[in-house]
């Protein structure tokens, strides 16, 4: 299996895992505490230490979840890098008021997201706070004077963000003593927009590493029955054949791929997906590979 170092994912840092162990699926899991706290060990045991969470995830609920397993051994949490988002408000049983999804970045809602979240997962900071999603009413001053509080008292140690443009994230940057640490996005054989709108060219430039979410397309890749998702499917599988490897394992070594130095998030709660998915780091795609598999998704040649 291939060996997994810690890595700054900024100039300023943190260090975190090459891959990550997202949560958000925790609460379709149905693992009791025990179990949960044995996953995350696991996870831990195989080099994977950074875990990603949302206030949001599993309506609210798995923060809590992944806070009850790490109670049973709170030792666990020197060994771990807690990310968590905020920003966006669900419609919920936990907010019976709410009429619609939205978002929120005033200070605040920030700041109370922020407590929530250290509450339910039982720890005193955050590694990194993510803004979930840009907030087209963001006033980046706000935001900047919520992160200066939360350090401050020392309950979040980074700030980055979510799905952010490269001139959103210019402009919550120039408002911050503190650089923004990542940008967490979506990245995947079926979409990839953030390979060609400048998203990845800025985090490159700049030397920050992208957190890349939904690599495997949420499944489509594997059951989707579009033309693109058939014809991506045929050339990975291919691929994987010319590899000796397997489909997700193609995906995850095609998103390392690229120059910005990804880092995957994996969202599957079987260790032995997430052992696959490590073994993706010992693949190397050739660039017609790589590109066989932009063809495909695209349905043309490069111009």
């Amino acid at each position: 299996m291939s060996e997994l170092t810690a890595t700054s994912i900024s100039p300023v840092g943190p260090y975190f895992s090459p891959l990550v162990q997202g949560y958000w699926r925790l609460d379709d899991w149905q693992m009791t505490p025990q179990q949960r706290l044995s996953f995350l060990k696991a996870h831990i045991d195989l080099g994977i230490t950074t875990v990603d969470h949302a206030d949001i995830y599993g309506d609210y609920r798995c923060e809590s979840l992944f806070g009850q397993a790490l109670k049973l051994d709170p030792s666990v949490r020197q060994k771990i890098q807690v990310v968590s988002k905020c920003d966006i408000k669900l419609v919920s049983e936990a907010a019976p008021t709410r009429k619609i999804n939205h978002y929120d970045t005033s200070y605040r809602h920030i700041i109370q997201s922020v407590d929530n979240s250290l509450s339910r997962i039982g720890v005193e900071r955050l590694d990194v706070l993510l803004l979930h999603r840009p907030d087209a009413l963001m006033d980046a001053d706000e935001v900047a004077e919520a992160f200066t509080t939360l350090r401050h008292h020392g309950k979040v140690k980074h700030l980055g963000v979510s799905n952010f443009s490269p001139s959103q994230f210019d402009l919550l940057q120039s408002r911050l003593d503190e650089s923004l640490v990542t940008n967490q996005v979506e990245i995947n054989p079926l979409r990839f927009d953030v390979i060609h709108d400048g998203t990845l060219d800025q985090l490159q430039r700049l030397r920050i590493k992208p957190m890349a979410w939904s690599c495997l397309a949420g499944g489509e890749l594997f059951n989707g029955d579009s033309a693109q998702a058939t014809r991506v499917r045929e050339t990975l599988q291919v691929i994987a054949d010319e590899l000796g490897a397997t489909i997700d394992q193609v995906i995850y070594a095609w998103v390392m791929r690229l120059p910005s130095a990804p880092l995957p998030i994996i969202g599957s709660g079987n260790i032995e997906r997430v052992k696959s998915a490590i073994n993706a780091r010992s693949l190397t795609l050739s660039r017609e590979q790589w590109y066989r598999i932009w063809v495909a998704s695209k349905g043309h040649n490069v111009p």
